[in-house]
């Protein structure tokens, strides 16, 4: 017979921080910060290894513990050879890659059951390809030869050690820019409160769907500034303010994404992102001024609104608008009005109209199809 006692098991804290081998690394790492465990195995692990140490030592032997759940089959079934359900990573890894894979764990909510989903496997590799296409499409802006170029990189050199924590420099003026800021700086503190509490899964959240809705919107309604369409203060302010988002946002992702975060960060960075420092979210909010929420949000609203009248046409995106016509509460039109000429390079509008009204409507006159 066997009784199963955890007796070597319940000392993996002590041993593995040096107990009777190395006193100083002991005594400096006992009790450990956390320790990481399945939640099948809390009665047996996790009380053994509590209890030895609070007889032995009388500590706790960590002061957090991470519990993660099991991966269940599509039918939420536990995984076993004899049921033939088992996924080998291997073949997950060769088609997806290791940072699709390491996403579609990070989705896992701690303490909770998965399904197998290989959905989540294509999003991941979805999110990664466009890390990768966003990073050029910023970065490109630098190679060319033009006045806010060359006085973004000295923007950029006035600040710099500055830079790699999230300072951004004064030249961000525009009310989009800025805005965009103040919701980056929230996502920093999001981000950071769910890392300090091991909730990794809403870090990532929420870091994605920022990301989406950068690329998606910001980025589109700031381009035509960025090439240098209205002048060159307006250009500095959106390449400086895009290149702060992609400096935070391959940081935030680095954690869960780590290869691709590596890839892009060594295209304009000598040393590893795994070694920066994590963004301050105060320097991105004292870059943002006074500048709040709405202004993105509003400009992001109307052009979703201009899309969806060309989809409902069945008209493609490039489609000319002859005039818009917005209507909304005074408040969001008054913000409206200072991002306008965004909303209209990215919306390819010609004439904005505004009108107050009880909730956000955008009538669209489309230019006429080209005869065939």
């Amino acid at each position: 017979d066997v009784m199963d006692t955890w007796a070597t098991s319940s000392l993996t804290p002590q041993i593995a921080t040096g107990w009777r081998t190395d006193e100083a690394l002991h005594a400096s790492t006992f009790p450990m910060d956390m320790r990481p465990q399945a939640h099948d195995i809390i009665r047996t692990w996790l009380f053994s290894t509590v209890v030895r140490a609070h007889f032995d030592a009388g500590t706790v032997p960590w002061h957090n513990c991470a519990l993660s759940g099991w991966i269940l089959d599509p039918d939420r079934k536990k995984m076993s050879k004899s049921r033939g359900n088992v996924q080998v990573p291997t073949d997950l890894l060769e088609r997806y890659g290791a940072d699709a894979v390491r996403y579609w764990a990070a989705c896992g909510r701690p303490g909770t059951d998965t399904a197998f989903d290989e959905q989540q496997f294509r999003i991941g590799r979805r999110l990664a390809v466009k890390l990768l296409n966003a990073s050029k499409f910023v970065l490109r802006f630098a190679d060319l030869d033009d006045e806010a170029a060359l006085e973004v990189e000295r923007c950029e050199r006035a600040l710099g050690t500055g830079l790699h924590t999230g300072a951004v420099p004064a030249e961000v003026t525009e009310p989009l820019d800025c805005s965009m800021l103040h919701r980056l700086a929230g996502l920093v503190d999001e981000a950071s409160r769910a890392l300090d509490a091991f909730d990794y899964a809403r870090a990532l959240e929420r870091t994605e769907s920022f990301f989406w809705a950068f690329t998606d919107d910001h980025i589109e309604l700031a381009k035509a500034r960025a090439y240098g369409e209205h002048g060159t203060a307006a250009a500095v302010s959106a390449r400086l303010s895009l290149r702060a988002a992609l400096r935070v946002l391959q940081q935030l992702f680095a954690p869960f994404m780590p290869f691709v975060a590596e890839e892009v960060w060594s295209w304009w960075h000598a040393s590893s992102v795994h070694a920066s420092t994590w963004p301050e979210s105060s320097r991105l909010r004292a870059a943002a001024g006074n500048a709040g929420p709405l202004p993105g949000t509003v400009a992001a609203a109307v052009l979703g609104e201009v899309r969806r009248a060309k989809s409902e046409a069945k008209r493609p995106l490039r489609t000319e608008v002859l005039r818009a016509t917005v209507t909304d509460t005074p408040e969001r039109i008054a913000v409206l009005a200072d991002v306008a000429g965004d909303v209209r390079a990215a919306g390819r509008v010609g004439e904005l109209v505004t009108a107050e009204g009880p909730e956000l409507s955008v009538a669209c006159e489309l230019a006429p199809e080209a005869a065939a």
